[in-house]
């Protein structure tokens, strides 16, 4: 069938990564059935954590030791008022094991235990991590656990803020959405900071799934819902399972209902030698718990051997904020994106990656990247409600052009942008690596 609706709480992800969270009952008050008084009866908090998919790494370990929610915006850490949920001991999690909902436990890990919250408003929430208890493992080195370098902020929490209601015996849900991508930075001394950028995002489930080839598994394939070439959400197949009516799905979810997505699946062999991009275009989200099927466990997707080459150069962040601020480009973090247009639309993000902080350079904001892309044409298809009919081939697509796309972002204590590099010289144009690297597309971005 085309599609379906499912309310099952395995579906709470994957949007690449997740990782789940706290269950906070609210307490307060002495009972009586008045919403919104003094003596109402108590609600419930779920927060939940999940990640996007990672860019190299096999691990992104995080400690976790709190998770506090406050009713002001503008509470400090020692204030009155704090309600908190304490992991005792704190808990590391790596945030690549709850990529998807195909896990035993949904993809959720239950942090620490039920605790009392008032019923109320509340505009704040801080998510507590260990300072020096967090690592990365990369895919190049699976066997080495990196330390992350972490601020001290993280003692006193991550302050998100974000308004949401807790009302008399009512379940609230959120869902702390946390990008490793951006998150972490490697330095040209190779080091790796973590730069947490979190974002709080609705509790709702409904999305995208599909099937692939468990031949590919070991490929380091990526799925990706895209709208006009940007990801709007990422995730990698289940490589774990032994169900086999499991393993190799693939679950993209909390998508915007009422818009038509374009799925890319993409992989990239420790060989370099699979595989050429696959394109789903249109796949309809109807309803906020819809759930689209694009492939079954019976019919899945098989990916196309192709070669590779490599596009990369440099990156520097110009125009500095005027003194006596402080210069803030070795602070950003820098995305570098490799896309591809189709023979008559649309324009898909093919990989990202973060660019490489270069240290101890005469010039501060100088970055390098490299960006690994398939050479072999695209293979496509649009969306049919009749799976079967979902077979993607190469058509009049060619392969090997791609069009390199920068932007770099200064993150505050909360996680706000305040400076953001867009402008781009000289502007994106296309560039056909079919016939070897081009290590030579260097540019600059400006705020």
């Amino acid at each position: 069938m085309g599609k379906y609706e499912n309310s099952s709480k395995l579906a709470l992800w994957a949007m690449g990564l997740v990782l789940t969270g706290i269950v906070a009952g609210c307490g307060g008050g002495d009972g009586g059935s008045g919403g919104g008084t003094a003596n109402a009866q108590p609600g419930f908090l779920t927060a939940s954590l999940t990640d996007a998919p990672a860019c190299g790494y096999n691990e992104v370990n995080v400690t976790v030791s709190r998770v506090r929610v406050h009713r002001s915006s503008s509470a400090e850490p020692g204030d009155a008022g704090w309600n908190d949920i304490t992991l005792d001991p704190p808990q590391k999690i790596n945030l690549l094991d709850l990529n998807d909902p195909t896990h035993p436990n949904g993809a959720l890990e239950q942090l620490g235990q039920e605790t009392t919250l008032p019923a109320g408003h509340y505009t704040q929430v801080r998510l507590v991590l260990v300072r020096n208890a967090n690592s990365v493992v990369l895919s190049t080195n699976p066997t080495t656990e990196i330390p992350l370098d972490t601020p001290s902020a993280v003692q006193s929490g991550i302050k998100l803020v974000n308004e949401f209601d807790v009302a008399p015996d009512q379940h609230v849900d959120l869902l702390l959405d946390f990008d490793a991508c951006k998150s972490i930075v490697k330095t040209g001394n190779g080091r790796y900071k973590l730069k947490s950028v979190i974002k709080v995002i609705p509790y709702v489930l409904n999305g995208i799934e599909g099937f692939i080839n468990t031949a590919f598994l070991d490929k380091n394939v990526v799925v990706s819902a895209q709208v006009g070439g940007e990801i709007i959400r990422a995730t990698v197949p289940n490589a774990t399972s032994t169900d086999p009516d499991l393993r190799g799905k693939f679950f993209l979810a909390r998508l915007t209902p009422g818009v038509n997505y374009d799925v890319v699946i993409t992989a990239n062999s420790p060989a370099t030698t699979c595989c050429a991009t696959t394109v789903i275009t249109g796949v309809p989200v109807p309803t906020s718990t819809s759930i689209t099927p694009i492939s079954t466990s019976s019919n899945r997707f098989s990916l196309q051997s192709s070669g590779f080459h490599t596009i990369g150069d440099s990156v520097t962040l110009i125009n500095p904020p005027a003194p006596p601020a402080v210069d803030d480009r070795d602070d950003a973090t820098v995305i570098v994106a490799a896309k591809q247009a189709l023979s008559g639309g649309p324009t898909v993000t093919v990989r990202t990656r973060v660019a490489t902080l270069l240290d101890g350079t005469p010039t501060i904001g100088d970055y390098e990247y490299e960006v690994i892309l398939p050479t072999g044409a695209p293979l496509r298809a649009p969306y049919n409600s009749d799976l079967s009919m979902i077979l993607p081939s190469s058509g009049g697509e060619v392969g090997g052009f791609y069009t390199v796309y920068g932007s770099g972002t200064v993150y505050d204590d909360t996680q706000t942008p305040i400076r953001v590099y867009a402008n781009q010289s000289p502007a994106p144009t296309s560039v056909n690596i079919s016939g070897g690297d081009r290590l030579d597309q260097d540019f600059t971005l400006a705020p």
